[in-house]
């Protein structure tokens, strides 16, 4: 089907095919074997042939990304993109492979991530942390032993201080998160855990014990993005695009003005306003969970809660499946899975959401329905870049 031409009014762009890869513990397969693991499946879950993919959006893999997963997946894409902001990276991409849709520069945009951070770890292939290097503007901060860990860290601190927001608030994120994984089997945790357990485990970024951080496991997604002509002839019902938005602030930590406020705020702000919606609209949030602190602040930067009331907003068991706004619905990088970059399984859990696919971790509105409107929102870096996408059927 040939694109649209530049002249006709910009495209409806919808969510047509996801999937995820194997996912958890997965020590054979390659990051690149996932990538095709998760992409194929993607298509058959769209009902789409292969043909009509003519972009291709990929990164954290490989040299030249997506050069060179195009090639190991067989696609020849007349669009591309590599964006690699962090664990935002896939819903800027989303944004950008939207925007483009609607213009007609592409008709079907592939989304795809795999990666065996755990497996690698296991194995030995990878025996420290994720390095952002010691030049450019960190240089002036790599001498004081800055990790990533200690940067969120930091910032939860800084709310702790300016908002009273307590350690027990925090470990509440973690408590409901596992219990919405309890129902997902394909999450790696389920366990129930409490509190008191989070509170006592080791510290490892203070005020961060280890249930505060996300897991480490393997696995990889993908997310087929196409144009409204398409549709008619997808498997499944669409899933439709209503707003984007994309903002970074700071790199080096003395630069960001406060640590109070994540990107979140813009792109969030931008991403509701152009979908004509607004927090109060929103059945299912689905927020990246590095860190505990992150569901936190992103809820109140997204308008959930006000500034500094999301201490007080988490700890009344909202975030759960059957709560006022369940949040990370299948567990979350805390306890389903978090192979690297979780930005795009944000994504397929909401679309999972909207359809009714979810099974036994599957959110009901009041009326018994399915969630109506998603929004799936990513931060990279250490909240140095945000992407926010507004999904509804």
């Amino acid at each position: 089907m040939p694109s649209s031409p530049r002249t006709r009014a910009p495209r409806k762009v919808a969510v047509v095919g996801i999937s995820l890869s194997d996912c958890g513990r997965v020590d054979g397969p390659t990051p690149y074997a996932l990538h095709a693991q998760a992409a194929r499946r993607a298509l058959a879950d769209s009902g789409l042939d292969r043909g009509v993919v003519d972009g291709l959006a990929s990164a954290g893999l490989g040299t030249l990304a997506p050069v060179e997963v195009a090639e190991y997946l067989g696609l020849r894409p007349r669009w591309v993109d590599s964006t690699a902001v962090g664990g935002a990276t896939w819903e800027v991409m989303a944004a950008h492979a939207a925007d483009a849709i609607a213009a007609g520069h592409a008709d079907a945009v592939l989304l795809v991530y795999g990666s065996t951070a755990r497996a690698d770890i296991r194995a030995g292939r990878r025996t420290s942390n994720l390095s952002f290097g010691g030049r450019g503007p960190l240089q002036f901060e790599v001498p004081y032993g800055h990790t990533l860990i200690a940067k969120y860290a930091m910032a939860a601190r800084r709310h702790m201080h300016e908002y009273g927001t307590t350690l027990e608030q925090l470990a509440e994120v973690a408590v409901q998160a596992r219990a919405n994984a309890s129902h997902n089997p394909e999450a790696m945790f389920r366990d129930p855990i409490t509190v008191d357990e989070v509170l006592g485990g080791p510290v490892i970024a203070d005020p961060f014990t280890k249930l505060h951080c996300c897991i480490r496991s393997d696995g990889g997604c993908a997310v087929l993005l196409a144009a409204e002509e398409y549709v008619p002839d997808t498997a499944k019902a669409p899933v439709w695009v209503l707003g984007t938005g994309e903002h970074v602030s700071h790199t080096a930590m003395s630069e960001w003005e406060d640590f109070t406020v994540s990107p979140a705020a813009v792109s969030g702000r931008l991403a509701f306003e152009r979908a004509g919606v607004g927090p109060q609209d929103i059945d299912i949030a689905e927020i990246y969970d590095a860190f505990t602190y992150m569901t936190l602040v992103t809820l109140e930067d997204l308008g959930f809660c006000a500034k500094g009331e999301g201490g007080a907003f988490v700890e009344k068991g909202r975030l759960r499946l059957d709560g006022e706004l369940p949040v990370n619905t299948d567990g979350g990088g805390l306890s389903a899975c978090h192979p690297g970059m979780r930005g795009l399984f944000l994504l397929v859990e909401a679309v999972r959401q909207l359809r009714g696919e979810a099974g036994g971790h599957q959110v009901r509105r009041a009326d018994g329905s399915v969630p109506e409107l998603a929004v799936a929102s990513g931060t990279g870096g250490w909240f140095c870049s945000s992407g926010t996408v507004v999904l509804g059927r």
